[in-house]
């Protein structure tokens, strides 16, 4: 019988919430000996309706990208070492599209049994873009999603 799960994408957007996801997958791979590929996306698409908006010049969505670039890549370098310090593996991946379309190729890529999203912060917005994604992510995606709202997580992390 093959197992319930052995392949699982989380959603690192730099938020609070999304790295105590990131912590809550590496104690399951940890755990139960899984994959975990962490996935940040710059949202590139947001910032071309920005700029077809106006709301942005040319210039500054190129800044603004190759910022929120940069902020991806530490992040991702963030996760790695937070599951290194426990012996895990982890495979990072930094894409760039519309954050949800992207988690969901990621999860269809990896053949991901499930994918875990961080559970909303109570500071923000249920209409905010990360909220958007994470429905949009529930709503379509072919495997299982775990949304992370363990109030423990780090005190758990710390005994791993």
């Amino acid at each position: 019988m093959k197992p319930l799960f052995s392949n699982m994408v989380v959603a690192i957007s730099g938020s609070n919430a999304s790295i105590m996801a990131a912590k809550y997958a590496i104690i399951m791979a940890k755990t139960y000996r899984c994959k975990v590929c962490a996935v940040y996306v710059v949202d590139t698409a947001t910032i071309k309706q920005l700029t077809l908006s106006k709301i942005f010049v040319q210039q500054e969505s190129v800044e603004y990208e190759q910022s929120l670039e940069a902020n991806g890549r530490r992040y991702l370098m963030f996760v790695e070492e937070l599951a290194r310090s426990k012996g895990v593996k982890i495979e990072s991946e930094l894409r760039k599209g519309a954050v949800s379309t992207e988690i969901l190729y990621a999860a269809d890529e990896k053949k991901a049994d499930f994918i875990i999203l961080g559970g909303w912060e109570r500071d923000r917005s249920a209409r905010d873009i990360i909220g958007h994604a994470h429905y949009q992510i529930m709503e379509n995606a072919k495997c299982s999603v775990l949304l992370v709202k363990e109030p423990n997580i780090d005190m758990l992390f710390r005994q791993l």
